[in-house]
């Protein structure tokens, strides 16, 4: 199947089986693939946090919302943080980039102050999920990627003084009796026409 067949039959997973389990050999792809996402001048603001089954995702899905049973049932959840302070992401990139990258950052994101920082720091973040929803896809694993979380309590669960929750994507294996899947609630989109422009 090509990979155009694979994005037109993945889908928002709602409810997940129970016993259904992540190999630790796909597990160990995703976090390499995760490692290899793009940023903007390479930043990597970011920490992948893969919780398996156990005591930590129970009380992680106490504070998910809606998606307590997603989290709950999944194999497994991975949280994507970001670089909480702007002062240590800078000594980050000092210590790992090209000066030409750090001088990018310094001139043209550092002038805009701490709110702008944090938002394009957090744009980084999201460009890997969209790498990760895709290896999911490709490689036959179910995922939801959820916002509907309490970043705050998952940060006060985890404790992880130099980082902070944006979201996390709950992966797996769909029930087959999930509601969502195509073959019950076929896929829509917006006509290409009108968002896939040619200037």
């Amino acid at each position: 199947m090509s990979f155009l067949d694979k994005m037109k039959t993945r889908y928002t997973v709602k409810k997940y089986n129970p016993q259904g389990n992540i190999s630790e050999e796909q597990i160990s792809k995703l976090k390499e693939i995760l490692n290899l996402s793009p940023s903007s001048i390479n930043s990597q603001p970011w920490n992948f946090i893969f919780v398996n089954r156990g005591e930590l995702k129970t009380k992680l899905a106490e504070v998910s919302y809606i998606n307590k049973e997603k989290v709950q049932d999944c194999s497994h959840l991975i949280i994507f943080q970001v670089i909480k302070n702007p002062e240590d992401f800078e000594k980050q990139i000092e210590e790992s980039l090209p000066e030409g990258n750090v001088n990018y950052y310094k001139n043209r994101v550092k002038p805009k102050g701490e709110a702008d920082i944090k938002a394009w720091l957090g744009h980084q973040v999201y460009l890997s999920l969209g790498v990760l929803l895709s290896a999911c896809a490709d490689m036959g694993i179910d995922s939801t990627p959820m916002e509907g979380i309490e970043p705050d309590q998952y940060d006060d669960i985890l404790k992880n003084e130099n980082y902070e929750t944006l979201f996390a994507v709950a992966i797996g294996e769909r029930t087959e009796t999930d509601a969502n899947q195509p073959k019950f609630n076929p896929k829509t989109r917006l006509e290409a026409e009108k968002v896939i422009l040619e200037a």
